[in-house]
């Protein structure tokens, strides 16, 4: 396996140069790109042969990220991120500074924060958020694992990331949607 650091330069360099990688992530394998990145995230829609109207998650790393994605949080989301056990992904309102082409038609965009060293790096070295999508054709099952990812998602991205291959995931994150009036939705367990 090759070290964390070459992974993070190699992945990091696609991402910079427009591409999209394929990555784990601190739930199940991931599409990624730049999230500020139109193009890049038009590629991952054709990839997955998923309409642009399915909006797809972003990963963050903290708290300064979030801030220069969303103006106003609800105190809400910080007290289910502080006390979630597992990986939480939260719908939040008005997103701003990503791609225009991520954003759910009702003007939100589904966040999470990793933990996942490979992840937080890389995003510590882009300085800006990074799509997060499951490793699958759209309407395919998600894959628990790296063999059960497809040949065509493989050779479709520009870069894979040679990290944590042998791992098996079968949880992808909970997923809560909060509105800036204080409503609080689980859309998935």
């Amino acid at each position: 396996m090759k070290d964390i650091n070459t992974e993070i330069h190699n992945a990091l360099e696609v991402i910079q140069n427009g591409g999209i990688i394929l990555y784990p992530t601190d739930t199940v394998w991931g599409i990624g790109c730049d999230a500020t990145n139109p193009e890049a995230v038009k590629k991952i829609y054709a990839l997955k042969k998923r309409e642009e109207s399915k909006s797809m998650i972003v990963l963050m790393n903290g708290e300064k990220m979030i801030y220069n994605v969303f103006a106003a949080i609800p105190e809400v989301a910080w007290q289910i991120l502080d006390l979630s056990e597992k990986p939480t992904t939260l719908i939040l309102d008005k997103p701003r500074n990503v791609a225009p082409n991520i954003i759910a038609e009702d003007d939100t965009l589904a966040i999470r924060i990793v933990k996942e060293p490979f992840c937080y790096k890389l995003m510590e070295r882009m300085k800006r958020p990074l799509v997060s999508t499951s490793a699958n054709i759209s309407g395919q099952p998600t894959p628990k694992s790296f063999k059960e990812i497809s040949p065509e998602i493989i050779k479709g991205v520009d870069y894979v990331v040679n990290l944590h291959r042998e791992k098996i995931c079968d949880k992808p994150s909970t997923i809560i949607k909060l509105t800036l009036d204080s409503k609080v939705q689980i859309i998935r367990k």
